[in-house]
C-alpha cells in the first residue's frame, strides 16, 4: 500500500465516524490547496493579475458553508513507516506557506505502520509548523487510536470556533 492509498482508507475512516455524520464537514484526499496568492500587477489600488499557486494535500477536512462555498480547516500530512529529516523540513514548510494564506489553518502529521517505535525526535526538530504529531501502530488505527484521532480533530476544530 502506498500513502496515497492509505491516506485514502483514512478519510473513508473518519467519513464512516458517527460525530462526523451530521456535520456540515467534508473530507477529500488529494485536493490542491493554495499555498501562495501572488499579485502580479495593479489597476489604480486593486490587483489585476494574480497568480494562485497550489499544493495538493494528503488529507483535508473542509467546512461547507453553502453548496460551493468551503473553508479549509485541517490538513493532514500522511506517511508510512517512517519520516527522514528531509520529509519533516518539507512537511513543516507546506505547513507554513499554506498558513501564510489561511492563518486559521491546524495542520498536522500522521505516521501510519510505525510499529511500537515513538515518533522521531527529527520530526519534533524540524517540524515547527505542525500542530499536532500522531502515527498508528499499524496500517488501520485501533480503537484508542482512532479514538484519539478523533478527538484531536473535534479539539482543533473547537479551536477555530468551528461549533
Amino acid at each position: 500500500m502506498n500513502e496515497k492509498e492509505w491516506m485514502k482508507e483514512v478519510r473513508k475512516r473518519l467519513e464512516k465516524e458517527i460525530f462526523f455524520k451530521d456535520t456540515n464537514l467534508s473530507f477529500y484526499d488529494g485536493k490542491k490547496v493554495p499555498y501562495s496568492f501572488e499579485i502580479i500587477s495593479y489597476k489604480d489600488n486593486e490587483p489585476e493579475e494574480t497568480n494562485l499557486i497550489k499544493y495538493e494535500t494528503d488529507l483535508i477536512i473542509c467546512q461547507n458553508l453553502s453548496e460551493n462555498e468551503w473553508k479549509p480547516r485541517i490538513i493532514i500530512e500522511g506517511k508510512l513507516n517512517s519520516v527522514t529529516t528531509h520529509d519533516a523540513i518539507t512537511y513543516s514548510q507546506k505547513a507554513a506557506t499554506h498558513k501564510n494564506v489561511h492563518p486559521f489553518l491546524r495542520y498536522g502529521i500522521l505516521i501510519g505502520n510505525r510499529k511500537h517505535f515513538p515518533l522521531p525526535g527529527r520530526l519534533f526538530r524540524h517540524g515547527a509548523h505542525f500542530d499536532f504529531m500522531l502515527s498508528w501502530v499499524g496500517y488501520e488505527p485501533t480503537d484508542i487510536e482512532l479514538e484519539v484521532f478523533v478527538e484531536l480533530i473535534k479539539v482543533l476544530l473547537k479551536q477555530q470556533k468551528y461549533f
